[in-house]
């Protein structure tokens, strides 16, 4: 069944998306910070 709900703004597929992007996001920071051994300002030239 499907919805005329829209899919901007703050609705519930948006966050769901939105959470699950940020975690990805911060796994893979994380994980190049291990593998590469420096952080991310590091990586990006800032320190």
């Amino acid at each position: 069944m499907e919805t005329n709900e829209s899919k901007f703004g703050f609705v519930s597929f948006a966050e769901t998306w939105n959470g699950r992007l940020a975690m990805l996001g911060f796994v893979i920071g994380v994980a190049t910070e291990f593998l590469t051994g420096q952080g991310i300002l590091s990586q990006i030239g800032l320190m």
